[in-house]
């Protein structure tokens, strides 16, 4: 069976890149500094992180994966994983030197501040190993410039001010982390050209299909899944390039056909209702008449 390494705290992560531990809940890891890294000779590694950790990796040691896909690795990139994910890489079996740097802290740390409230808003976190951001030199030393402040702090002593400043810190950094990634989506053009495009085939092949039967409305993470993204990398990707979120792409979607089903007489509202994938016909009427201002029924006799 394969091996898990499960690192819940701080200090065990610690341990792994021989790195002195000056706070329980947060490290700045200079990987430079760390002993070289066989992981038992196993070609693949499975990790459960309990923390949050964002790795800035300057060369590349192996190919990652998370879930079913690789990741879109390059060096000076950032990954961004949340408590409970599970990263896999896959290796020679050689030990190599690991470069680069991370910001790992613990959930515990960010309870009961601003950032704990919406930590969750950082939708980068959610993102599939294969959408990396991907840094100039300008945003690499921007992000080196977060981490040593937060470096600082923790090399003082800790005083009334201590959490509040290295947690702004981090907010400081992650916000940083959001323009980025909006310039990303304009930029790399090659990675993202005809997503529009092929969700909107995605979703006219699905209407000619028995799917909406079969399996229902189309969900944004089955539409994800089908472009080979994230749910949450697709969404803000749909929202970037249309305004809209990739739901309300959808139900704008379903209402342009059910537009079309209701010009034909010879079926009931239910009918449409079923052919569109709703399970009950009072949820098409209350979508219908939210998008349109009228109920099915009304808008077939205007029409």
């Amino acid at each position: 069976m394969q091996q898990m390494y499960r690192f819940d705290t701080v200090s065990e992560y610690n341990v792994l890149c021989n790195h002195e531990t000056l706070h329980p809940l947060i490290s700045v890891i200079d990987f430079s500094k760390a002993k070289p890294r066989s992981w038992n000779g196993d070609k693949t590694v499975r990790i459960n992180y309990g923390l949050y950790c964002i790795f800035l990796k300057e060369i590349k040691c192996g190919d990652l994966k998370y879930g079913c896909n690789y990741y879109d690795y390059q060096e000076g990139t950032l990954v961004f994983v949340s408590p409970g994910q599970v990263m896999e890489f896959e290796t020679d079996g050689k030990a190599y030197q690991p470069k680069g740097h991370a910001l790992v802290f613990h959930p515990d740390l960010i309870h009961g501040t601003s950032l704990g409230k919406h930590i969750q808003d950082y939708s980068f976190f959610g993102y599939q190993s294969n959408e990396a951001l991907h840094l100039s030199e300008r945003e690499r030393q921007i992000i080196m410039d977060c981490f040593s402040k937060i470096e600082f702090e923790l090399q003082q002593s800790v005083d009334k001010h201590s959490k509040k400043l290295i947690v702004s810190n981090i907010e400081l950094f992650l916000n940083y982390c959001v323009r980025f990634y909006d310039r990303q989506f304009i930029t790399r053009d090659n990675v993202h050209k005809g997503v529009l495009e092929r969700f909107e085939i995605l979703l006219n092949d699905y209407y000619q299909s028995e799917k909406p039967q079969m399996i229902g409305l189309p969900s944004v993470a089955y539409c994800a899944g089908e472009l080979n993204l994230s749910a949450n990398y697709f969404g803000d990707l749909i929202k970037k390039e249309t305004g809209k979120t990739a739901q309300e792409y959808i139900q704008s979607k379903v209402i342009d056909v059910a537009k079309e089903k209701i010009f034909d007489q010879s079926k009931s509202v239910s009918e449409i209702a079923y052919e569109l994938g709703f399970k009950y016909p009072q949820h098409f009427t209350r979508l219908f008449k939210q998008k349109t201002g009228n109920t099915p029924n009304e808008y077939r006799m205007m029409n």
